[in-house]
């Protein structure tokens, strides 16, 4: 398999995660870790259910991911997320020490990776990620968009 289709599949996966927050009300933003071509980790977005400010896909994904392993460096990880992460995020990202991100749709109104800021490739940080975006980007931003049309919808 090559890297596009492989990243692909693992965006699928994260898609998957995502329509489970959508049918529970939360932003659909889903993710997995993987290391070795194995999935370690799933999360999807839980800030309404938990009352987490901090509940965020990756946040949540990389938690797991880490107690699973028993290490909180994911040096051989790579995260695979619907949307672009957000700054919280991105430094939560470097502090693991992933190796990879990849990610579906830009957020070009809290993104940390390009959009807003690029924290992940700051060379004065001690760690800088891989990134690769745009991978299934129509159907990551259409889960999105149809959220927050019927959030819109229903306010009215």
């Amino acid at each position: 398999m090559d890297q596009l289709a492989y990243d692909e599949y693992f965006i699928r996966e994260a898609l998957k995660e995502a329509e489970k927050a959508y049918k529970e009300g939360e932003v659909p933003v889903g993710a997995v870790v993987v290391i070795n071509g194995n999935i370690v980790s799933r999360a999807y977005n839980r800030k309404e259910t938990t009352f987490d400010p901090t509940a965020h896909a990756e946040i949540l994904v990389i938690r797991e991911a880490a107690k699973i392993l028993g290490a909180w460096r994911l040096t051989d990880a790579t995260l695979y997320v619907t949307k672009e992460p957000c700054i919280m995020c991105s430094g939560a990202i470097v502090n693991a020490r992933i190796k990879r991100l990849v990610y579906g749709c830009d957020d070009p109104k809290g993104g940390g990776v390009v959009s807003l800021y690029k924290i992940l490739n700051d060379k004065r940080l001690n760690h800088q990620v891989e990134v690769k975006s745009g991978i299934l980007e129509e159907e990551c931003r259409a889960i999105l968009k149809r959220f927050f049309k019927e959030l819109r919808e229903s306010e009215n």
